[in-house]
C-alpha cells in the first residue's frame, strides 16, 4: 500500500493509503437491499436464482421481481464500462435497451422493510429514507467497482498505534478521518489520565519536582 496523504493531528501523524487490492465485495454485508443484476462479462450484484434466458426485456425482469417480492422500492441499476467500470441508480428513469447499459435492479421487499424497521405501515418519509439507503447502497458498491478503498494508520514518534482499512469512496467524507482523529483523542485522554494517577501518587510520596514525569505534549 501507498501513502497518497500525511496528516499532522495534535502531535500525531495519519497516513491516509489506497488499498492496493480489493477487499471482499460490499454486498457480502448484511445489506438492505438486494441486487439482481445480468452482465455477460462481470459477475455484479448479489447471488440469485434469475436467469436471464427467462426473461425478454428490462421490464419482464422487474414485473417478475415485483411478483415474486413485493417491493417497496425498486430501483434500475446502469453499468459503464469505459476504462474502468461504474454502476449509478437513476430514480426517474433513463431508457435502455435489453443489450444496452442497463444491468438489473436494486429493491428492498415490503415484508423486510416492515420486520427491519419494526412498522406496521410504511409512511411516505421511510419510503424516502429506503430509497436513500438503496441509494448509498449503489454508491458504496460503485466505490468497490472502481477501487475508492482508503485506510489509515495513526503513528506517534515512528511508532504505529493504530490501523483500519475499509473506507468506500473520499476519505473526507467517509468518516476515515473522524475516526481516525477520534482514536488519538482517546489516546490523549487515557494519556493525561495515566499521567494524573501518576503525579497523585508522586504527590502522596513526596516526590520533587525534578523527579517527576513532565506532562505529555
Amino acid at each position: 500500500m501507498e501513502t497518497i496523504e500525511t496528516i499532522d493531528y495534535k502531535g500525531y501523524t495519519i497516513n491516509i493509503y489506497r488499498l492496493d487490492e480489493a477487499l471482499d465485495t460490499p454486498r457480502a454485508d448484511d445489506n438492505l437491499g438486494s441486487m439482481v443484476c445480468f452482465h455477460g462479462k462481470y459477475d455484479l450484484g448479489d447471488k440469485h436464482d434469475y436467469k436471464h434466458d427467462d426473461f425478454n426485456s428490462w421490464e419482464a425482469l422487474k414485473e417478475q421481481i415485483i411478483k415474486d417480492h413485493n417491493p417497496i422500492v425498486i430501483l434500475p441499476l446502469f453499468l459503464y464500462d469505459h476504462s474502468d467500470i461504474s454502476i449509478k441508480t437513476f430514480i426517474h428513469g433513463v431508457h435502455a435497451s435489453w443489450d444496452g447499459g442497463w444491468v438489473g435492479f436494486i429493491f428492498v421487499s415490503k415484508k423486510k422493510i416492515k420486520k427491519e424497521y419494526k412498522v406496521k405501515k410504511i409512511s411516505a418519509k421511510l419510503k424516502k429514507t429506503i430509497e436513500n439507503n438503496l441509494i448509498a447502497e449503489v454508491e458504496t458498491y460503485n466505490d468497490y467497482l472502481q477501487g475508492n478503498i482508503y485506510g489509515y494508520t495513526v503513528e506517534k514518534d515512528g511508532e504505529r498505534l493504530d490501523s483500519c482499512g475499509g473506507y468506500y469512496g473520499d476519505y473526507d467524507t467517509s468518516g476515515l478521518l473522524t475516526e481516525a482523529q477520534g482514536n488519538i483523542d482517546y489516546y490523549i485522554k487515557e494519556a493525561l489520565k495515566q499521567h494524573g494517577t501518576k503525579l497523585k501518587a508522586q504527590i502522596k510520596h513526596n516526590v520533587g519536582l525534578e523527579h517527576r514525569e513532565p506532562l505529555l505534549s
